[in-house]
């Protein structure tokens, strides 16, 4: 499929999704959260700890009286260099920092929706520190298009009792945000990405690729926010 048929069916029906969150616009605020090189706030000492990062994330949504902390798409993060998950096969080789998805970062076991009708492509528990964790993927139909959506950092109970093939509709709630022992070491939040072609992955699909590659994955992942409407939201 063109990603550019996706791109156009997602904004057609940008009206038609619900929310993958709870969220109310009118009272719940979204804190834009950067994880760059450009927050000097982000030291490797938080970055290398899980529960120092936990800490830096819960103390910025304590202070800006926020719900979720929100973005990262299309971000290039030095948060990656704390996993070998992220680094070259071989010396010498450009390690993964770009992020693919959005992030929305809250409470664990906050419950995520399915935003459109879909089935269970497929699930892993990706156990690797750094890695997703518990991982699901939908793949849906809209107007004739076919693409998937990869929802990661999720708690061990989301992926218990569900097979491929399972239907999942609209509004269903059918997955939370997991702890760190259990969603690869990350403080709780959804890794949401969407997925034109998964290129034959199962359970897994990369969310963080090579700067050098940039255009061949940002094409075949467009922006989850045409799915999320959230971004319109979030303050700094």
């Amino acid at each position: 499929m063109n990603p550019g048929e996706l791109i156009a069916a997602l904004k057609r029906n940008r009206t038609a999704f619900t929310s993958v969150v709870p969220f109310d616009s009118q009272r719940d605020k979204l804190l834009l959260l950067d994880l760059t090189s450009n927050n000097n706030d982000l030291a490797d000492d938080i970055l290398g700890n899980t529960k120092s990062f936990s800490e830096y994330i819960n103390r910025m949504l304590e202070t800006k009286k926020a719900r979720y902390g929100i973005g990262g798409y299309a971000e290039y993060r030095t948060v990656y260099s704390k996993s070998k998950v992220f680094d070259g096969k071989t010396p010498g080789e450009e390690p993964r920092r770009l992020h693919l998805g959005i992030d929305i970062w809250g409470k664990p076991n906050t419950a995520i929706t399915a935003p459109l009708n879909g089935m269970v492509h497929s699930f892993a528990f990706n156990n690797n520190p750094g890695d997703y964790g518990p991982t699901i993927i939908l793949t849906h139909q809209l107007q004739g298009v076919s693409f998937y959506t990869l929802y990661g950092h999720l708690s061990l109970n989301s992926i218990k009792n569900i097979s491929e093939g399972d239907r999942i509709m609209k509004g269903d709630i059918f997955a939370e945000f997991g702890i760190p022992v259990e969603n690869g070491q990350w403080p709780p939040h959804l890794h949401f990405q969407v997925i034109n072609d998964l290129e034959g992955w199962s359970g897994d699909y990369p969310g963080v690729c090579k700067y050098s590659e940039k255009e061949k994955y940002l094409d075949n992942c467009p922006d989850p926010d045409l799915i999320l409407q959230l971004m319109k939201f979030a303050i700094q």
